[in-house]
């Protein structure tokens, strides 16, 4: 309450010959604020323009850099997981603590340090280099996706976040069809691919330049105007609203009850199931991502670039996860009845595409499994996301997909120091997508599994209220006299 009356203090304290200075500081922010949106969905659009991107296992497996596959499989890559995982914490702390545009600037200079290690590198050291580098800018998305929050007010934040969003993902699908086009048609060597690419991201750094730092953020840099206090917020409410502690004691105090209410809240069913679809599934989601390329490398191998078709393969799934994630907002069932079913149906029809990718010796077919298990993925995060976030201010959901992620960075690092790394089995790729068909085959027993146990506990809540109301009618002549018949429809009235 004391934000709302020391808002309501100050407009009865302003003298009323301030009335004609009301027009000018409304016009210019809402101006400013579409500028900035407008140049944020630039700046995401062109950020993606990367068009070797899409070929960098061919690249690395052909004969610019000469790699083995055991090498690219169980040396270079299994990188990737591990820096994500040791970066992603500190990212995302300093991306609210920073305010978003030093994080963006780490990004773009990451972007510069893989292409400049990809174009100049000649060591399987030096391509370590660069995955580790790749983790950071994967890590730092979480600066671009939050940046929006910080521009508009809170009741355009969800069209505004659908804008930066689709500025992103027509940005990578551009990036891929220009990639494989310049392949194909334009018989463009990979390595004059890679210095494209190096261009696009010098100049995504000079973009980033011009981004205006944002004067707050989620959790480290709160508005302290009256103007934003109207409307308590969930960090605001865990201060206990009193001004006169400033903001140390929310910074030492608040982030650690956050945490202790995410345990409470993981007592909600639907929050519980799909925060565990997040963390098992996305892991093995990203660890098919990471190795599909090799697997194409092996299924169909060639020293012709042209018929190297990873960039259209790219694109094409994009474009139909972005459809999934579109077509799903229109799916409307009782998902506390569904959701287990949904979940299990579409992850047992992934455990399939995975056995297929890896079974088959038809690079087409391998192609068109890749496509729909990515799309299937896309088609359930909007779910996902809805389904955590709808009952969660938007710090405590900010909180929630950051713990989620992060213990799916845990569980994917894991999966592939076992499996990939050669420190551990050092499985080479098909070997290893036996085992993300078992993992994912197990995933959708445990899921079918639940829906089954959340359909029988359904049906024996319904023949109590079913009983009584099959008794209902032969009592009712008895207890009620005719005259309280409705005689237009001949039913009882209440």
């Amino acid at each position: 309450m004391a934000p709302r009356i020391m808002l309501l203090s100050c407009c009865r304290a302003m003298p009323k010959n301030d009335d004609a200075k009301k027009p000018a500081p409304e016009m210019g922010p809402d101006q400013r604020w579409k500028l900035q949106v407008c140049y944020l969905c630039f700046y995401g659009f062109m950020t993606q323009i990367r068009p070797g991107e899409s070929f960098i296992t061919p690249y690395l497996l052909g004969a610019d850099k000469n790699f083995t596959k055991a090498e690219v499989t169980n040396a270079i890559t299994p990188v990737l997981s591990y820096s994500y995982m040791a970066v992603l914490v500190p990212i995302f702390l300093l991306t609210d603590y920073l305010r978003y545009k030093p994080v963006l600037v780490l990004q773009s200079l990451s972007h510069i340090s893989i292409w400049l290690l990809l174009v100049l590198g000649t060591s399987v050291l030096a391509m370590q280099l660069m995955e580790f580098f790749y983790g950071i800018t994967m890590a730092a998305r979480i600066a671009y996706s939050s940046y929006i929050f910080s521009l508009v007010a809170p009741s355009r934040y969800q069209r505004m976040a659908s804008y930066s969003r689709s500025a992103v993902l027509l940005g990578v699908f551009t990036s891929s069809v220009l990639g494989q086009l310049c392949v194909t048609l334009g018989g463009v060597p990979f390595l004059t691919l890679n210095y494209v690419s190096l261009g696009f991201v010098s100049f995504g750094l000079i973009l980033t330049l011009f981004l205006e730092r944002p004067r707050r953020s989620l959790f480290f840099n709160r508005p302290g105007g009256a103007a934003d206090a109207a409307v308590p917020t969930e960090l605001d409410r865990m201060a206990g609203g009193d001004s006169g502690r400033g903001t140390r004691g929310w910074r030492d105090m608040v982030l650690c009850r956050m945490l202790q209410e995410l345990g409470a809240l993981a007592r909600q069913p639907q929050l519980r199931l799909w925060s565990l679809w997040w963390v098992f599934n996305s892991a093995g989601y990203y660890l098919m991502l990471y190795y599909a390329h090799i697997l194409w490398s092996e299924i169909s191998p060639t020293t012709d670039n042209r018929r190297v078709y990873n960039g259209g393969v790219d694109a094409a799934s994009t474009l139909l996860g972005a459809v999934a994630s579109f077509a799903a907002g229109y799916v409307k069932i009782r998902w506390k009845l569904w959701s287990e079913l949904v979940i299990g149906v579409v992850t047992a029809f992934q455990a399939g595409l995975l056995l297929l990718m890896n079974s088959t010796t038809n690079i087409w077919l391998c192609y068109a499994a890749y496509i729909l298990f990515r799309g299937s993925h896309q088609f359930l995060v909007p779910i996902a996301i809805f389904q955590i976030a709808t009952s969660l201010s938007k710090e405590l959901c900010a909180l929630v997909f950051g713990v989620n992620t992060f213990f799916a960075t845990v569980l994917k690092t894991i999966i592939t120091i076992i499996v990939a790394d050669k420190r551990g089995l050092g499985l080479s790729v098909h070997p290893q997508f036996y085992v993300y068909f078992g993992y994912f085959t197990l995933l959708a027993v445990v899921y079918l599994l639940a829906a089954i146990r959340v359909g029988v506990q359904h049906s024996r809540r319904r023949q109590p209220v079913e009983l009584a109301l099959a008794k209902e009618p032969r009592q009712l002549p008895v207890e009620i006299p005719a005259q309280e018949k409705s005689p237009e429809a001949g039913t009882v009235r209440a």
